[in-house]
């Protein structure tokens, strides 16, 4: 049988028939059916709700409304669900579905957070450092906080410092949450957008007469962007636009850094 075919005809319980009994219509229908199948998203339901809740106000950045998401138990529901469908699922290994998975499992987790502790100023309320070793899930079965899916698992596991634009900590000034889930197929390049749109951003770059003002992302993380300032430089001149690369290149010093932890809420504004 077939290469192509013999896992297709295995999953429409063609395995113990000869191929040469297929029309060739009917061999071609099975291999579109396939790679439909294969191509099909894997987080249709997630995206669903992003594409409802999330938008970009006027300087570019994700909203989320909050209020409207908690009011609707049956779009609440489905959030549980969505989580829900990662308790046994397989999260090992390194692959491009593998991030997808951990990815959007931090963001929806965060999100659910935030509507249980809706309304709220910040993801930080009550807390100085903030309850990420507290908020935990059950995945691929264990049971993890969001701690350990970025630092443990996201970070440790795929060594790229794209980690840190796929993930939302619910703030003003963190990279945006996208209103498409991560899939495998476009993962690669929709970090590199995610990168762009934060580097060129305010809150990911700031240039002053004195230096550079970047996001505090850049000082905590220092390390997986080649472990000092010189290598943040790098990475941001990998993505920066060529007017604001430009800019970096004629004062190439980082002088400060800056983190807005309000909400990224639809109906707030950012703190001052």
């Amino acid at each position: 049988m077939n290469h192509r075919l013999r896992p297709l005809a295995a999953a429409l319980g063609l395995a113990a028939l000869p191929v040469a009994i297929l029309p060739a219509s009917a061999q071609s229908a099975a291999v579109e059916t396939g790679e439909a199948a294969m191509s099909k998203p894997q987080h249709a339901a997630w995206t669903r709700l992003l594409q409802t809740y999330v938008s970009l106000d006027a300087a570019g950045i994700a909203r989320v409304d909050y209020a409207s998401l908690k009011a609707n138990s049956a779009d609440r529901a489905a959030l549980d669900a969505y989580i829900k469908g990662f308790e046994n699922k397989d999260l090992s290994g390194d692959s491009p579905e593998v991030f997808a998975d951990w990815a959007n499992l931090y963001n929806a987790v965060t999100v659910r957070y935030i509507l249980e502790k809706y309304p709220t100023r910040s993801i930080r309320a009550g807390s100085f450092s903030g309850p990420w070793k507290r908020i935990k899930v059950n995945a691929g079965g264990e049971t993890v906080s969001l701690d350990d899916i970025e630092h443990r698992i996201l970070r440790v596991r795929f060594h790229d410092p794209r980690v840190h634009y796929s993930i939302n900590c619910a703030s003003y000034s963190c990279p945006n949450l996208q209103a498409e889930a991560w899939e495998a197929a476009t993962l690669d390049a929709r970090l590199d957008a995610a990168a762009r749109a934060y580097v060129n951003s305010p809150r990911g770059v700031t240039v002053t007469d004195r230096g550079l003002t970047v996001s505090s992302i850049y000082d905590w993380f220092e390390a997986d962007f080649g472990d000092s300032k010189q290598a943040v430089i790098d990475h941001l001149l990998t993505y920066a636009s060529p007017a604001l690369a430009a800019q970096i290149r004629a004062n190439p010093q980082i002088r400060n850094y800056s983190y807005d932890w309000s909400l990224n809420d639809v109906q707030k504004a950012p703190a001052e």
